[in-house]
């Protein structure tokens, strides 16, 4: 099977974009893999599939899928990605397109200045909404680990994270606390995990280790569960600029009940094909 793609990231958080709302495609996890894999494939963090919907007043659905094959519910980065392609390639009209995920739907505006705007929802902290196997929500949770105690912050953004705030990002144990917290049986299934340092109220600096991928150079709704962990706990103001390892987003959230907005860019790198 010969599959045309569009190879795009947002702030080096890469994608390949499959465009099947002409024509249905189903790819088996392996499949996945195998496009995903920097060697052999096209190489990718996830790959992104966008299809039509059956629901009324959303443009289209989009599906998510890890560097491992699995898929998975929201992608920050992906999102503007999948509202950039859709534009470029004339596939939709007007300023907004309403999207569709796995576990619910996000809108995207296009800005003057060739920024995308995201309404990604409403952060939720209810263990059972992460989800989180503890008996009742709290601000702090305490995680016993081999190598002793750590205390994070956890938040669902339509996929769970995790938030540890660290004194220095760059001698952060992102390599080897990342995969202890995503396995620990209190996360049942699996957890992103952000590392993030307060510069100040309205800044900080962010590295995220995902789910089925490992650290990656940005993570949208690891921007924006790191932003409302931190505005719920008192340590961040309303608005924050995130800085990351491939560039920046500002991220907004006004509190509880309100949806939280992510701002940045979307870059296409090239178009092609490849047989699976």
């Amino acid at each position: 099977m010969k599959l045309s793609f569009t190879k795009m990231h947002g702030l080096g958080n890469d994608f390949v974009v499959l465009n099947a709302l002409q024509t249905p495609i189903q790819l088996s996890r392996e499949q996945i893999r195998f496009i995903a894999d920097r060697r052999f494939g096209v190489g990718c963090d996830q790959v992104l599939m966008i299809e039509s919907t059956q629901t009324r007043g959303v443009d289209i659905r989009y599906r998510i899928f890890n560097a491992d094959g699995a898929e998975v519910e929201q992608c920050g980065n992906g999102v503007r990605c999948i509202g950039d392609f859709l534009r470029r390639h004339s596939l939709i009209e007007g300023d907004a397109i309403k999207v569709e995920t796995m576990n619910g739907l996000v809108t995207i505006y296009f800005e003057n200045d060739d920024q995308i705007r995201v309404d990604m929802g409403v952060p939720a902290f209810r263990p059972q909404d992460i989800p989180m196997a503890v008996a009742e929500q709290q601000e702090f949770y305490t995680l016993k680990l081999g190598s002793g105690d750590i205390e994070i912050m956890a938040v669902s953004m339509s996929n769970p994270h995790a938030v540890l705030v660290v004194d220095d990002l760059e001698q952060a144990s992102v390599a080897t606390l990342g995969p202890l917290i995503q396995q620990h049986p209190v996360f049942p299934e699996s957890v992103n995990v952000g590392f993030m340092q307060v510069l100040d109220s309205s800044h900080i600096r962010l590295r995220v280790y995902e789910r089925g991928v490992g650290e990656t150079l940005a993570c949208g709704t690891g921007a924006c569960g790191a932003v409302a962990a931190g505005i719920n706990t008192g340590k961040l103001a309303n608005d924050v600029d995130v800085e990351l390892k491939g560039g920046n987003l500002r991220i907004s959230w006004a509190g509880d009940g309100q949806h939280v907005w992510m701002t940045g860019p979307a870059t296409t790198v090239y178009e092609g094909h490849i047989e699976i």
